[in-house]
Order: structure tokens, then C-alpha cells, then sequence
């Protein structure tokens, strides 16, 4: 059963923002990115590829 997100389509706050470049750079995986962020994978990985950050990959 995938997880619900309640943010769906809601925009980023400056405070996600942060958030999301500073687990980024710590090289957090995907996965538990968006779980601290409450937000979906694949909304992550956008927002990510918008501001030019790596996310690390598990293999």
C-alpha cells in the first residue's frame, strides 16, 4: 500500500528548501529524504533536479 502525502501539489516552502539541500549534501538517500519531508519521491527528486542537487542512490 503506498503512504499517503498530504502535501500534494503544495509548494515548497523556503524552510523545505533548506532542508531538502542540506540532507542532500549530507548524501541521504532518496527514500528518506522524502519521508523527513513528508513529500513524495518523485516530488524530491523534481524539486532537486530544479535546483541542480545529487541525491544519492541506493543500489
Amino acid at each position: 500500500m503506498a503512504e499517503r502525502f498530504e502535501r500534494h501539489r503544495q509548494p515548497w516552502r523556503p524552510d523545505e528548501l533548506q532542508k531538502l539541500h542540506t540532507l542532500a549534501k549530507k548524501g541521504m538517500p532518496l527514500r528518506a529524504i522524502a519521508k523527513a519531508l513528508t513529500r513524495s519521491e518523485e516530488s524530491v527528486k523534481e524539486r532537486a533536479k530544479l535546483d541542480g542537487l545529487a541525491i544519492a542512490k541506493l543500489h
